[in-house]
């Protein structure tokens, strides 16, 4: 049986080379396809997948197996059959370079015929034989390079880069003819790019056709190439990703300085340019031209090279990525998100520098945020846009529901994108990450928000305020909240005068918070909240710190006490005076007299919980009737905000105490800066203000006093400070509120009951109805509320979680 197989082998052999010399088609043609086919299989890049079969030589390699059925085995067998395997083994040897060149170059010919021979204008692409040559090239090239050694370009990739198939194909794909045929060309660089191995984008006649075929896209949203568009940049983005320094080949355009030189340079091959990516590594000392790949490039274009054209700034990879970011499919918009986060993330720092100085990059970004936000409508509720806080840019879109409001969609756009830009900068090179933040600063916020946030319109004040809120709730990245700080408070940070005009945005916001409109006062004081939230020393400091340094509130020539025990009498106080006994309302007891201070420094604490505690009388006390004191709740809400806002100061290196004070230093005036006294003057009106606005001046100063800095502490927490003439702090504003109420609460007929009833209304126990005296009476609810919540404050606060203040605890002590 043996021999018989083997001279059956041999005269399928003699008769599929007849078959091939009958038609004529070489080692190249059909027959010696289907020999190989036969021979190695059908992979996906298998030769066998070039061409139809061929029947001819199917019906010769049955004659010949019938025949070799009939022959008996011999020794002229054996040796024909070696004979044969020789032949079939130099074949082999052979074969593929010669077949797979023709066979590509049979197929790129039939591509230029139909341009030749074809007369239907209106035939799709791919309705044509174009898609199918070009899948067969692809193949052709995929198989090739598995049969070449490492590093080495085969025939049919020197012919492709020899011919510039690339750059005719670029040509047609920008005609556009037949219909379609851009899309064809699109999916072909994709994949030729992505499937084949040998690096191709450093070659000329690579990546200028590449650079072709960007500006070809990117034309507006909706474009019919959109899905290709984003395929073809995802694989260029990801080439770069490997290696940064194929940016300076996509993004710069290259042109020869004249066509007659150009013509008589020699071609380059692509085993000679192969081993550039190996050799040249280039790292740019600077910022000048060619940061990334320079010398690589000059290498291949010795003579013929020049500056980048002026085309690079009209289309590039960044404008193409940032046009498919506005398309209105959202899965196209998305990968374009990611491919454009990709290309700013490269490590090279020679790349980042080449994407600020010689790429439209920033300048395209920060002008797709204009846009969006010059496309919402003019004015939009504060409230609707604290809603829309938590827009992601993975999911910019706000799904349509019951809670949707005109221009919601329009604000998701623009959230979405801020937080996009947010995103970028802190996956950028910092070189990159710096460049984008200053220019969003200068044209964004200082172009277009600045004048809205001081226009004399309400409606302008309101939304831009809003919206400045919001972005700053999404802001992440350090770069752009030390930008955005820098545009807000100034450069300067030197305390403020009492009479000083505003020279800084800030400054017109802190008269914001005093504004006629409480409205535009509570979206105001909300930024300021917000603002103290960020992690970033500058805004405590510019708002408080810079006026408390040098304790000049605190009396000199006095000596500090030791303890509290000292100045626990709050009769001394000269805020409270004997008008309180006779108007029929006693204020609350007073604590007993403390004994002294233990070393662990309860007693102490004990003392300064209470003065907030016992602040407001118990006649003007309405939770303990409904059974909820709240201070527990307040505990245990202000150990984890006071955890959260320690984690966030520690590295800034506060001192655990304050500094003591120098007793020859000469007296100064004491200002507490314009925020804080913007704040006292609201407070001290807490019984005329409406409840919102309470509710906000009394969480903007909970969120000051939950800073672990000892002036800040001393200043707003400490009851028993020896204050200098002419000054005041927090506790003593409350002692005059206090006062205040102590008066007014006399004109209010029924008072226990109507107070009861409004709390109840404010807690939503009963309808809501409006009363004489409500908003005094809601002031005094809140009164109550804001002096347990600081109380909660400074118990958490205590040592050794505090500051030390002017206490002598161990550092062991605990409450």
């Amino acid at each position: 049986m043996a021999p018989r197989r083997v001279r059956s082998a041999s005269e399928a052999f003699r008769a599929s080379a007849r078959a091939l010399k009958t038609q004529g088609g070489g080692s190249g043609g059909r027959a010696g396809r289907e020999l190989r086919a036969g021979r190695t299989g059908s992979g996906p890049a298998s030769p066998a997948r070039l061409g139809p079969p061929s029947s001819g030589s199917s019906a010769a390699a049955a004659a010949a197996a019938a025949r070799s059925r009939r022959s008996r085995p011999g020794r002229a067998a054996i040796m024909l059959s070696r004979l044969g395997a020789l032949l079939l083994e130099a074949v082999g040897a052979r074969e593929p370079s010669i077949d797979l060149l023709e066979a590509f170059v049979e197929h790129w010919k039939g591509i230029t015929n139909y341009y030749i021979e074809s007369t239907d204008e209106n035939t799709p692409a791919k309705k044509t034989d174009i898609p199918w040559r070009l899948k067969q090239m692809l193949d052709i090239l995929v198989y090739e390079e598995r049969q070449q050694a490492a590093g080495e370009a085969g025939p049919c990739l020197e012919y492709l880069l020899q011919h510039k198939l690339l750059e005719t194909l670029c040509t047609l794909g920008k005609a556009e003819y037949p219909p379609g045929m851009r899309q064809q060309v699109l999916q072909f660089f994709s994949r030729v790019l992505a499937q084949v191995q040998h690096p191709l984008l450093h070659y000329l006649h690579v990546h200028r056709p590449v650079q072709k075929l960007l500006r070809l896209g990117g034309t507006g949203p909706g474009s019919l190439t959109e899905k290709e568009e984003v395929q073809f940049t995802t694989v260029l983005c990801s080439k770069i990703q490997q290696d940064p320094a194929l940016l300076t080949y996509i993004l710069e355009g290259r042109k020869t300085v004249s066509r007659k030189k150009a013509s008589r340079e020699p071609s380059i091959l692509p085993r000679e340019a192969a081993s550039i990516k190996d050799k040249e590594h280039p790292q740019s000392k600077g910022p000048d031209r060619g940061p990334c790949g320079a010398r690589a490039l000059t290498t291949q274009l010795p003579d013929g090279t020049e500056e980048p054209d002026g085309e690079t700034g009209e289309s590039s990879l960044v404008t193409t990525l940032v046009g498919l970011c506005k398309s209105k499919k959202g899965r196209v918009a998305l990968k374009a998100q990611e491919n454009l986060l990709l290309l700013v993330s490269v490590a090279s720092q020679a790349a980042a520098t080449h994407l600020v100085q010689s790429s439209p990059c920033c300048p395209a970004i920060v002008e797709h945020l204009c846009q969006l936000y010059q496309s919402m409508p003019t004015f939009l509720d504060p409230t609707d846009i604290a809603a829309l806080e938590s827009i992601s840019w993975r999911l910019p879109s706000a799904p349509a529901d019951e809670a949707s409001f005109p221009g919601k969609e329009a604000l998701a756009a623009f959230l979405g994108w801020f937080d996009y830009c947010d995103h970028l900068i802190t996956e950028a090179h910092t070189v990159l990450a710096d460049a984008l933040a200053k220019a969003m600063v200068e044209k964004f916020f200082v172009g277009i928000l600045q004048p809205q946030l001081l226009h004399v319109s309400e409606q302008s004040v309101l939304t831009s305020t809003a919206l400045l809120t919001a972005m700053l709730h999404q802001l992440r990245s350090p770069p752009l909240l030390r930008e955005i700080v820098a545009f807000l408070m100034g450069a300067g940070q030197q305390p403020a005068a009492p009479e000083g005009s505003p020279h800084t945005l800030c400054a017109h916001l802190i008269q914001h918070c005093n504004h006629l409109s409480d409205e535009i006062s509570i979206v105001t004081l909300r930024l300021f909240e917000e603002l103290l939230q960020k992690p970033h020393e500058q805004i405590v400091h510019g708002l408080i710190l810079c006026n408390l340094e040098g304790r000049l509130y605190v009396a000199r020539g006095s000596p500090e006490p030791e303890s509290y025990e000292d100045t626990l009498d709050l009769e001394e106080d000269p805020y409270f005076t004997d008008s309180f006994l006779d108007s029929g309302f006693q204020p609350s007891a007073k604590p007993p007299p403390a004994p002294v201070t233990n070393s662990d420094g309860k007693t102490a604490v004990t003392e300064i919980v209470n003065s907030f505690l016992c602040l407001v009388p118990e006649e003007a006390k309405t939770s303990a009737f409904l059974e909820e004191t709240g201070y527990d709740t307040y505990v245990h809400d202000a150990y984890g905000l006071f955890q959260e806002c320690s984690s966030r100061v520690a590295p800034w290196g506060w001192p655990p105490g304050p500094t003591p004070l120098d007793p020859h230093e000469p007296d100064r005036p004491f200002f507490e800066g314009h925020f804080l006294q913007m704040l006292f003057d609201r407070i001290a009106r807490i019984l005329e203000q409406p409840y919102s606005l309470n509710l906000q001046v009394t969480s903007v100063l909970s969120r000051l006093a939950l800073f672990p800095h000892p002036l800040i502490h001393e200043y707003l927490l400490d009851p028993y400070i020896n204050l200098a003439p002419g000054c005041r702090s927090l506790f003593s504003v409350l002692v005059r509120v206090i006062g205040d109420l102590m008066q007014r609460i006399q004109r209010v007929p029924q008072f226990p009951g109507q107070l009861l009833l409004v709390r109840k209304q404010l807690m939503g126990q009963v309808p809501g109805e409006q009363l004489d005296h409500q908003i005094l009476l809601q002031g005094i609810v809140v009164l109550e509320e804001f002096c347990k919540e600081l109380a909660a404050i400074a118990f958490v606060k205590f040592p050794p979680h505090g500051p030390q203040l002017r206490l002598s605890p161990s550092p062991e002590g605990h409450v």
